[in-house]
C-alpha cells in the first residue's frame, strides 16, 4: 500500500500532560513512522504511513487524548513524502511570538496515591511523588514551552532512576517536569518559630502531625503557597488561630484524609463528591449536618462548611488516619488578614512567626503564588466562588477572535484578565487592593501573564471608579505605553461576563439583574441594585433599587445598624427603642448619625442590594457589626427557613423598586413576634418575586426573555434557586456564571470582553 505523509498541529492544553508519548505510542499501535515536539504554539507531529492508519491516527488523538488534555483544535494538511525511520519524539522549539495554553497545578493521581503509600515503591512516602497526570504545573513555570530548565525545578539535578523515566516514551513519567524522588528531589523539614531547625523528611510529617495533636498551629508550605493549621476539633486551637490572624469570624476550610471522613460532618451527594475528588479538587461548600464533631468556632454563623480533600502528597501523609490524631485539619491562606498567601520560605518566616507555632517548609521553589479555588454547588453544577488552584490559568475560550487586551479587574477579589486570538486568560484570584503587597502581586502577575502567553496589549481597560489602585494602574500603563484607555462601569462588566460565558454574541441584548454590594456609577452614585440592559457594546439601567444614604460611606459597611437606621430615616420610619439597631447604637452616635442624614454629610446614595441585606439583617437583630465582606448577608441566608413560603410587598415607581412596603411588614412582624428565621425567608422570597416582576417588564417593553444574574448576592444560594425557579416557570431563560465567579472575580473578564469589541466592532 503507497505511504503518505501528514503534519498535524494541535493546540489547547497539551504540555505537560503526557500528550507527546501518548502520540508516540499510538503513533507504534498503527505502524506509522515521524516525531512529535513541543513548540509554544503547542504539538507538532509528522507522521507517514498508509492512507487508512493515518486516519484512524488522526481521528484516535481527541478520542483517547490523556485525561488533563484539552485539545483546542487539531489541523492537518498533506505534505512531501518523507521517509523516516521509526517514531521519536524531538527536542521543543520556540518561536518568540508563539504561545499556548498552561496547564493549572492538579490534585496527586490515583496511581501516584497507591505509589505513596506502597513500601515496595522507591517514592513510598516521599511527600514531592507526581506523574504526568498530576502534580504542580502553572505554579512552577517560568517560561514556555513547558521544559524542567523553565520552572522552579531546574535546581534539582535527576538521578539516574529518575532520569530513565523522564526520558522513557513508555513510562508515565515521560518528561514530567516536576519528576523527583527521596534520592534527589525537594524535601521537607521542620522548624520552630525562631527558626531553629527540628526535625528532617519523614520525621518532620511525623513531628507536625503530633504538634497538631497537641493544639498547635502549623505554617503549612503547600503547592501555590502556604497554609495555616490547626486540629478542627479543637475549639481552643481554633480560637488562638482566630486570635493570632485577626480573624474573629470568617469561616476556616477544611480539609480531610478522605470522602468516608467527609461525610461526616457535611451532606455531600455525588455531584459534591466528584468535584471534591476532581483533579482541580477546589474547597467546595456543603450544607453541615447537625451535631458534627468540629470546634463551634469553625464558621459561626454558616449553614455551610468548606472542605477539600488532599490535593499533594504532603498533605495525604499529615492527614493519614491514626488514633489520637485529628482527621479534619483547618486549611486556611497562610497570610495576614487581606494580604496574599505567602510563597516563600523567607516571607513565611518574617510574617506568620507571631501566628504559627512551628513550620513544614520545603525547597522546591514556587513561582507564582496561588490559593485554593472555592466553589457551591448549583443544581449539581459546580458554581464558582473563588477561582484559583486546578483553575486558573486556563483559558475560557471564546467564540471568535478578539484584539489583546488588558482587564485590570476591580478593586475587591481583583483578578486581571488578558485575551488573545480566541483565548481569555482570567487570572488566578489575587485579592483584595487596598494595601502595598496586593499591588506587587497584582503587578507580578499580570507581567507574568503577558510573559507567560506572548502577549502585548493593543487596549487596556479599567473600572470607572477613579480612586481604585487598578483603575491608577491603568491610567499609568496606558500613558506609558500609549495605548488606548477602555473604561467599563462595574455592573456592565458583571453583565457582560455572564453573558459571553453562556455563549452569547458579544452583540446580543440580554436583561441583567445585577444584584452587588459597591459599583460606581456613571452618576457618581453607587450602584448595585440595578437591572441592566445590554451587551457589550452598550448597556442601559432600566431599573434600579430606590437610592438610600449610606451614612459614612465605609462606616456604614461595617456596622449594618446605621445602614438599617439610614433605611428608616430615608423611608420616615422613627428610630423606635425597641429595634435591635436603636439598641445597639449608643444615644452620641445615634445623634451624630441623624445630624449626618438630615445635613447629608458624608452620605453618598447607594442603590446596593448589598446594603439592604446588611439593612435587613441589622432590623431583624442579627448582625449589627460585621467583620467580613458580605457577613451580614450569609448569615442572613444560613437562618432563612427552608419551609416558609411567604413574601411582603413592593411598588415600582418609574425607574426605582420602592421597598417602604416590604419595611414596613417586616416591623410589623418583628413585633407580632414572629421568628428571625421566617422574617429572613420572607425577605429572599420577597426579592425573589421582585426579581421575577421586573424580568416581566423587561419582557412586556424589549421581548427579551433571556436574564443574566450577576453580583455578589447572587452567592446566595437560597435567593438564586429561588429566583431560577420562578424566571423558568414563566418563560424565561436564566443566564448564570459557570467558569467565573458571580462576585467581583468575574468583572476583569467582562472588561475584557468589552473592551475586546469595542477595540473591534466588526471583527468575526
Amino acid at each position: 500500500m503507497d505511504a503518505i505523509s501528514r503534519h498535524i498541529h494541535i493546540n489547547g492544553i497539551v504540555q505537560g500532560v503526557g500528550f507527546r508519548p501518548f502520540i508516540f505510542n499510538l503513533a507504534l499501535e498503527h505502524q506509522l513512522a515521524g516525531w512529535v515536539c513541543n513548540s509554544a504554539s503547542g504539538v507538532d507531529i509528522e507522521v507517514t504511513g498508509a492512507a487508512s492508519d493515518l486516519t484512524a491516527f488522526i481521528k484516535a488523538i481527541p478520542v483517547q487524548a490523556p485525561p488533563l488534555a484539552q485539545i483546542d483544535s487539531l489541523e492537518d494538511h498533506a505534505i512531501t513524502l518523507q521517509f523516516f525511520e521509526g517514531f521519536k519524539i524531538v527536542p521543543s522549539q520556540d518561536q518568540a511570538t508563539d504561545f499556548i495554553p498552561v496547564s493549572p497545578d492538579v490534585a496527586i493521581c490515583d496511581q501516584c496515591r497507591e505509589e505513596l503509600f506502597d513500601p515496595a515503591d522507591r517514592r513510598y512516602r516521599y511527600p514531592f511523588i507526581n506523574c504526568t497526570n498530576c502534580g504542580p504545573r502553572f505554579t512552577i513555570i517560568k517560561e514556555i514551552p513547558y521544559d524542567r530548565p523553565k520552572t522552579t525545578m531546574a535546581g534539582f539535578e535527576m538521578c539516574p532512576n529518575c532520569r530513565a523515566e523522564y526520558e522513557n516514551p513508555r513510562d508515565r513519567r515521560f518528561h514530567a517536569q516536576p519528576v523527583a524522588c527521596p534520592v534527589c528531589g525537594p524535601q521537607v523539614w521542620l522548624e520552630d518559630a525562631q527558626g531553629r531547625h527540628l526535625a528532617d523528611r519523614e520525621d518532620a510529617i511525623q513531628a507536625a502531625r503530633k504538634r497538631l495533636a497537641e493544639g498547635k498551629i502549623l505554617a503549612i508550605k503547600g503547592l501555590g503557597g502556604f497554609h495555616l493549621a490547626c486540629d478542627a476539633g479543637n475549639p481552643a486551637a481554633v480560637a488562638a488561630l482566630r486570635e493570632r490572624k485577626h480573624r474573629p469570624d470568617k469561616p476556616f476550610a477544611l480539609m480531610a484524609f478522605d470522602l468516608p471522613i467527609i461525610r461526616s460532618y457535611v451532606r455531600a451527594g455525588e455531584p459534591a463528591e466528584a468535584l471534591l475528588r476532581s483533579p482541580q479538587a477546589p474547597i467546595v461548600l456543603l450544607p453541615k449536618v447537625e451535631n458534627a464533631a468540629l470546634a463551634p468556632n469553625i464558621a459561626p454563623g454558616q449553614s455551610r462548611l468548606g472542605f477539600m480533600l488532599p490535593y499533594t502528597p504532603l498533605h495525604l501523609l499529615l492527614l493519614e488516619p491514626e488514633p489520637g490524631y485529628p482527621e479534619v485539619f483547618v486549611m486556611t491562606s497562610g497570610n495576614r488578614s487581606e494580604e496574599p498567601i505567602l510563597h516563600t520560605n523567607e516571607a513565611a518566616r518574617e510574617k506568620l512567626a507571631g501566628i504559627a507555632d512551628a513550620f513544614l517548609m520545603h525547597d522546591r521553589p514556587i513561582d507564582q503564588r496561588v490559593d485554593d479555588s472555592v466553589v457551591a454547588l448549583f443544581q449539581d453544577h459546580a458554581y464558582p466562588v473563588r477561582r484559583a488552584r486546578g483553575y486558573a490559568p486556563n483559558p475560557i475560550r471564546l467564540h471568535r477572535q478578539v484584539p489583546q487586551v488588558l482587564a485590570v479587574g476591580p478593586q475587591m477579589k481583583n483578578t486581571i484578565c488578558l485575551t488573545r486570538e480566541k483565548y481569555a486568560f482570567l487570572s488566578h484570584y489575587i485579592g483584595e487592593m487596598e494595601n502595598w503587597e496586593t499591588l506587587q502581586d497584582f503587578k507580578a502577575a499580570i507581567a507574568h501573564y503577558q510573559s507567560l502567553f506572548r502577549i502585548r496589549p493593543e487596549g487596556i481597560a479599567h473600572d470607572l471608579h477613579p480612586d481604585y489602585l487598578s483603575t491608577q494602574y491603568a491610567l499609568e500603563q496606558a500613558e506609558s505605553e500609549s495605548l488606548p484607555l477602555i473604561g467599563v462601569q462595574h455592573h456592565h462588566a458583571h453583565l457582560a461576563a455572564v453573558a459571553v460565558e453562556n455563549g452569547l454574541p458579544p452583540e446580543e441584548q440580554v436583561a441583567g439583574l445585577i444584584f452587588d454590594g459597591t459599583g460606581y456609577g456613571p452618576d457618581g452614585t453607587i450602584w448595585g441594585g440595578e437591572v441592566l440592559i445590554g451587551s457589550c457594546a452598550s448597556f442601559t439601567r432600566a431599573y434600579h433599587l430606590q437610592p438610600l444614604p449610606l451614612p459614612g460611606g465605609e462606616a456604614a459597611i461595617r456596622k449594618p445598624a446605621r445602614m438599617a437606621l439610614s433605611l428608616l430615616w430615608a423611608l420616615g420610619v422613627p428610630w423606635e427603642a425597641d429595634l435591635a439597631p436603636v439598641q445597639a447604637l449608643s444615644q452620641i452616635e445615634r445623634a451624630a448619625l441623624s445630624h449626618q442624614l438630615a445635613q447629608g454629610i458624608n452620605t453618598p446614595q447607594t442603590s446596593s442590594m448589598g446594603r439592604l441585606f446588611d439593612a435587613v439583617s441589622a432590623l431583624l437583630g442579627m448582625r449589627q457589626e460585621v467583620t467580613y465582606e458580605g457577613q451580614a448577608a450569609i448569615e442572613l441566608e444560613a437562618l432563612a427557613d427552608p419551609g416558609e413560603v411567604g413574601y411582603y410587598s413592593w411598588q415600582i415607581e418609574g425607574e426605582e423598586i420602592r421597598i417602604a412596603p416590604m419595611v414596613t411588614e417586616i416591623l410589623s412582624n418583628i413585633r407580632e413576634g414572629l421568628t428571625p428565621a421566617t422574617l429572613s425567608a420572607r425577605f429572599h422570597n420577597t426579592l425573589a418575586r421582585i426579581s421575577l416582576d421586573l424580568a416581566e417588564r423587561v419582557r412586556r417593553e424589549t421581548g427579551i426573555e433571556k436574564i443574566a444574574l450577576s453580583g455578589g448576592v447572587w452567592q446566595n444560594l437560597r435567593l438564586l434557586e429561588t429566583t431560577t425557579d420562578l424566571l423558568r416557570k414563566h418563560g424565561f431563560q436564566p443566564l448564570t456564571h459557570q467558569q467565573t465567579p458571580p462576585n467581583d472575580g468575574c468583572v476583569a473578564f467582562g472588561q475584557a470582553m468589552i473592551a475586546a469589541y469595542r477595540l473591534s466592532p466588526h471583527k468575526e
